[in-house]
């Protein structure tokens, strides 16, 4: 997967999360990605690491 790929990958998860959408990836460089964009944004979001993945979940008010 190229870094363009990735990125574009990454922003299309993050705009899930951000409209209240759970996200999931597989890859550990598209979770690092959205780790960063998450808290560049501020954002409260409940990350689920486990073997074979990361959920991101956002937290409800």
């Amino acid at each position: 997967m190229d870094i363009f790929n990735s990125k574009k990958i990454a922003q299309e998860k993050l705009e899930h999360i951000k409209n209240g959408f759970s996200a999931y990836v597989e890859s550990a460089e598209l979770a690092k990605l959205i780790k960063k964009e998450i808290q560049v944004l501020n954002l409260d979001v409940y990350e689920d690491a486990t073997d074979i993945g990361v959920w991101f979940i956002p937290n409800r008010d």
